[in-house]
């Protein structure tokens, strides 16, 4: 079984590993598409901490991950899960419902997040403390 994810993946958390790990248990060989720095940009209004070739390299050398990609388009995952011929897309929980048309090519699933830990919390954590 091929399982597909993706995400940002800035600022490396356990929660980020907790993630990817789990996904892996879905299948055989982990696909990983990492959200470029413009399409980060286009998601959440600012640039990803580190830049998009660092977090490939991060990413592509966790024990758990088979192959990483740059995801370029959040509307190319049909795409993205046809290339690589994905059995399971997975995704975080806070996406729930989002991607719920892509059954017709493979199972979705949305994982529950880490609880009391993001990207987000932490960048706000290192401004507290700046």
């Amino acid at each position: 079984m091929i399982v597909i994810s993706f995400g940002t993946f800035d600022l490396m958390h356990i929660g980020h590993l907790n993630m990817l790990n789990r996904c892996k248990n879905y299948g055989d060989t982990l696909i990983v598409g990492v959200s470029s720095d413009s399409l980060n940009y286009e998601k959440k209004q600012r640039l990803p901490v580190f830049n998009e070739k660092n977090r490939m390299e991060l990413i592509k050398n966790l024990k758990c991950v088979d192959e990483v990609f740059l995801e370029e388009s959040l509307e190319k995952k049909r795409e993205y899960i046809k290339k690589y011929n994905a059995d399971v897309f997975i995704i975080g929980d806070d996406w729930k419902g989002k991607f719920d048309d892509l059954n017709d090519i493979c199972t979705v699933i949305y994982l529950e997040r880490t609880r009391d830990i993001s990207t987000t919390s932490i960048i706000h954590n290192i401004k507290m403390y700046l």
